[in-house]
């Protein structure tokens, strides 16, 4: 229920989308997050949409003094924008900051079990492989896809969770804040991968939560080979500083 969010909510949050060519989305999306997290700051991250979505977003940040929006020059790729999203929540001095994708398929009515999961988590993960959690609309080849990467990530990261590639997250930020995130490898979709592995060697506590994976509303799957094959070289590259003890903290 959208009323759970004011029960559980302990401390500042910020919320985190990052756009590319999401205009058609966006607005709908940053509504449904507020009536769900009303006490939430909502961070848009444009990449210079060419469809628009960043104009969009500066319209709701100037008709709601929870929403803002900070544009980047160009497609940088979903880990720098994220990474972005995580500085600006050290600096802003949030307790948590919440990712969700923008394009409808990490439904917010799962904002409130994402938070109240973060009292017994330093990361609480928006599962689609725990009972409870499933995917909506997808072909065979994506879930192979997903299921595959996911066990490579378990086994080369020494990861326990189950659903290490999806990015709907709720982090505790003074446990960010330990990490030298400049040591972050990733620009693309193995970040999700790279953080759970950072945040695993920074002792964090995980908790998933079950969620329904639905398909986007409206435009199109950033998704790809390439991406996949980008994803599966970086976590080798993980593995081999797992294997090495490669620092992962700031130095002290």
């Amino acid at each position: 229920m959208i009323t759970d969010w004011a029960t559980t909510m302990q401390g500042r949050v910020l919320i985190t989308l990052c756009t590319y060519n999401e205009r058609e989305n966006l607005e709908s999306l940053v509504a449904e997050i507020l009536a769900h997290a009303p006490d939430a700051d909502v961070l848009v991250i444009d990449d210079n949409s060419p469809d628009g979505t960043g104009e969009l977003a500066d319209r709701l940040a100037a008709g709601d003094s929870r929403v803002a929006v900070l544009h980047r020059p160009g497609k940088q790729g979903l880990g720098t924008a994220t990474l972005a999203g995580f500085r600006r929540a050290i600096e802003g001095g949030y307790d948590f900051v919440l990712n969700l994708d923008a394009d409808f398929s990490h439904p917010p009515r799962y904002l409130p079990a994402l938070r109240a999961a973060m009292d017994e988590a330093d990361v609480a993960i928006g599962s689609r492989y725990v009972p409870g959690g499933g995917v909506e609309g997808w072909g065979v080849g994506r879930h192979f896809m997903s299921r595959a990467i996911n066990w490579y990530a378990r086994l080369l990261l020494g990861l326990r969770t189950r659903d290490n590639s999806g990015s709907f997250r709720c982090y505790r930020v003074a446990k960010l804040a330990e990490l030298d995130l400049d040591r972050v490898v990733s620009r693309g979709y193995a970040f999700q991968e790279e953080m759970l592995y950072r945040c695993r060697r920074a002792e964090c506590r995980f908790v998933e939560v079950p969620i329904v994976f639905e398909n986007r509303r409206a435009g199109e799957t950033k998704i790809n080979w390439r991406e996949t094959a980008a994803a599966l070289w970086v976590i080798l590259r993980l593995g081999v500083e797992n294997v090495l003890r490669v620092r992962v903290m700031k130095e002290t």
